[in-house]
């Protein structure tokens, strides 16, 4: 079977991290969202998306395609219900299209051709991705499920003597990890350690958590799960419930608490996130879908930042806040709600970033970690550059 997953009406929600991928390849727990999907399936995947985004996450055709939506995160009864289906047949739940069975004419048409297939209703649960901040909100029960998916069967690397520990047998570390003088504390969740990352002396953590392949916790960071730090991301300081992708860095003393940072992004030492408001109510969030902020309906939460965004020592994020991609922040007091992308500047007043030199900052950074920055990376970050305009002109 050729497995493809789409990218639903969801998407707009998950801006601007989705502004840089398909949905499926955002992360949450262990795993991206196409990591688990390949896992179950033992199979790879395409993604349907943007067009724009499409030479990077090509689509691959077949004569017959599952088209699983890439917002729903998978378990075992949601999977053998899928491998169910056959040709000209769909799986939902409420109003959600989980899965559709299509031949090659009809993912051509795929637009037209939902009202002529076969709908099966499902009461299977399963975490399903609608907002940004569900990342980090939902981020404990998918920690445990990954850490069940990736550790069944197998036996962690031991534990050094030197690290304290509570709940050991919560514990996985991969071979190639490097783990010394810390405090893991197991006993509120699992704690997951890739290969090759690395736990140095004096960090203290509390599960859940998960340190992905080559990423590193530096001396004396305080961990509060659920937490995830990306692939060779590298963080330190005091986090709390946040999602970190790959390839970003918090590498210093200050807070982040109920965040998402994408990829590529840089936070100067000392800069600090708010996570709740002195009133205590609820927070709001910008919403590109709604071109306004929306009620998230949480106490906690802190800030949203797109791929490749960076910000200065000493910055302050105000509760709820929103900084889109390619974001160049600077300067003292708390900055606005809502950064847009290609924004430079900060409480004194935002400017464009302009595009040459973000892509040249882009092509420096990619080099420091030996990683190509190609023709498609350049395409992308381009036509964001003009699909956000109009929200540097508001």
């Amino acid at each position: 079977m050729n497995y493809i997953l789409f990218d639903s009406a969801t998407r707009n929600n998950l801006l601007p991290l989705t502004f840089t991928r398909p949905v499926a390849d955002l992360r949450i727990g262990i795993l991206t969202i196409r990591e688990k999907w390949e896992k179950y399936l033992n199979a790879p995947t395409s993604s349907l998306t943007e067009v724009y985004l499409s030479q990077k996450f090509p689509l691959v055709k077949a004569d017959i395609n599952m088209l699983i939506n890439g917002s729903i995160c998978p378990n075992k009864s949601l999977v053998d219900k899928i491998c169910q289906l056959t040709e000209g047949q769909a799986l939902v739940k409420d109003d959600t299209i989980i899965a559709m069975c299509l031949n090659a004419v009809s993912l051509e048409n795929i637009g037209d051709s939902n009202e002529e297939m076969e709908m099966f209703d499902t009461d299977i649960d399963f975490l399903k991705i609608q907002n940004t901040w569900d990342i980090f909100h939902l981020n404990d029960k998918a920690i445990r499920d990954d850490f069940e998916l990736i550790t069944k069967g197998r036996k962690s690397a031991p534990i050094s003597s030197t690290n304290r520990c509570v709940n050991p047998e919560n514990i996985f570390i991969e071979e190639g990890a490097v783990v010394e003088f810390a405090i893991l504390n197991a006993s509120t969740g699992p704690i997951y350690i890739g290969k090759d990352a690395e736990v140095m002396e004096g960090a203290k953590v509390r599960g859940s958590f998960a340190l992905c392949e080559h990423a590193v916790l530096k001396m004396d960071a305080k961990i509060y799960g659920p937490t995830t730090i990306g692939p060779y991301s590298k963080v330190g300081g005091e986090i709390t419930q946040s999602v970190v992708f790959s390839y970003s860095n918090k590498a210093h003393d200050g807070f982040l608490g109920h965040s998402v940072l994408g990829e590529w992004c840089n936070l100067g030492a000392d800069t600090n996130t708010s996570n709740l408001k002195n009133t205590y109510e609820e927070v709001k969030l910008w919403s590109y879908a709604e071109d306004c902020f929306v009620q998230t309906g949480l106490q906690f939460c802190g800030t949203i930042m797109g791929d490749y965004s960076k910000c200065g020592i000493n910055t302050m994020f105000n509760t709820g806040t929103v900084v889109g991609v390619n974001a160049n922040i600077f300067g003292s007091g708390f900055q606005r709600n809502f950064v847009p992308s290609f924004s430079w500047g900060g409480t004194q007043g935002l400017i464009d970033y302009d595009l040459k030199k973000a892509i040249k900052t882009a092509e420096v950074v990619f080099a420091r970690r030996n990683k190509p920055f190609d023709k498609n990376e350049k395409a992308i970050l381009s036509e964001i550059f003009s699909l956000t305009y109009k929200n540097r002109r508001a």
